[in-house]
């Protein structure tokens, strides 16, 4: 059964790339009674073990989700800002941003007349506040702020932000709750600073050196009107990962997910993203090479306040791992 509290904790908690420190505590306090080792290593991956004697098996679900990181702050208060992330000007106009200590701020714009000029330069946040000193108190060059958004469930399907990719750490929480019996050394990694580069997966894949590495995360959908041509759409179970721009995944672990959907009746359909990358891109170059794959999560309205998934394909996604 989909736990609703649960991945509503992990989309609310704040957790920007390299300000991963709240959703990681949050994280650690969901799984330490579940695994025989936590680690966090020097970059600020969160580590847990299952251990074993047979093959090292790594699954990454990267904690980071897009933000915005100020860079002046004007004489009339007004923060100007880069993004922290994959994230388009003309998508930000009037969003509210919060910061990490719950002041909030919403993304206007200088007067354009050309209005599909926007451009990040010619953004900047209104904090709603005229009082110099609280402005020059609370905000600094180097702070960050993510979307304000509400949590919404349906029936079937989940409204929120950062979705990309906080359903793949609840898809990993939920696995390691219920770790099958296996002789296998098996990690669950929850990732820094994968919307800035793939950075964390990039150490762990290293540290860890494992037989077999698999990624969590969300992907792109055909299923809207004009929408991108793919086959992948909500409600179509598990998406089993071929190719992105980071990575062909191992004919053998495309196999390996296939095999093991078909034989345990897992619904999946299989992806082909012709942009983007995850976690398994650094992990399956990591010294002399990885075998690795994904098990992707369709997901509307990527890298917007407003991602939507289906509650059905995470569940899948679960049995999967």
């Amino acid at each position: 059964m989909f736990n609703s509290k649960l991945m509503k904790k992990l989309s609310n908690c704040f957790g920007p790339s390299g300000r991963e420190k709240l959703i990681r505590e949050m994280i650690m306090d969901e799984i330490k009674n579940y695994a025989d080792e936590i680690t966090i290593d020097p970059l600020g991956n969160l580590i847990a073990r299952k251990k074993g004697t047979g093959k090292k098996i790594l699954f990454s679900a990267h904690m980071d989700q897009i933000g915005l990181i100020i860079t002046h702050v004007d004489e009339k208060g007004f923060l100007r800002f880069a993004n922290v992330g994959g994230l388009n000007a003309k998508e930000l106009l009037g969003l509210r941003m919060v910061f990490d200590n719950g002041l909030e701020g919403v993304i206007c714009q200088e007067e354009l007349k050309d209005k599909e000029k926007i451009t990040m330069g010619k953004l900047f946040l209104d904090v709603a506040s005229t009082d110099k000193e609280f402005i020059s108190k609370n905000f600094r060059v180097g702070d960050m702020c993510v979307f304000k958004t509400e949590y919404y469930e349906t029936e079937g399907c989940v409204i929120c932000k950062a979705a990309d990719d906080r359903i793949g750490c609840y898809i990993l929480i939920e696995a390691l709750k219920n770790h099958p019996q296996t002789d296998n050394d098996v990690y669950y990694v929850f990732s820094v600073q994968e919307e800035v580069g793939c950075r964390g997966a990039k150490t762990a894949g290293y540290s860890i050196d494992p037989d077999l590495a698999i990624a969590l995360d969300v992907t792109a959908t055909g299923d809207t009107p004009d929408g991108i041509k793919m086959e992948v759409k909500l409600g179509g179970g598990a998406a089993i990962k071929l190719m992105d721009k980071s990575m062909i995944t191992h004919t053998e672990v495309k196999d390996l997910l296939t095999y093991l959907a078909e034989k345990n009746n897992i619904k999946y359909q299989y992806e082909i993203l012709e942009f983007g990358g995850t976690d398994a891109g650094p992990i399956h170059t990591s010294r002399e090479g990885v075998p690795s794959g994904v098990i992707s999560i369709p997901t509307r309205n990527l890298h917007t306040s407003g991602e939507i998934f289906n509650k059905f394909d995470v569940e899948e996604c679960i049995k999967l791992v």
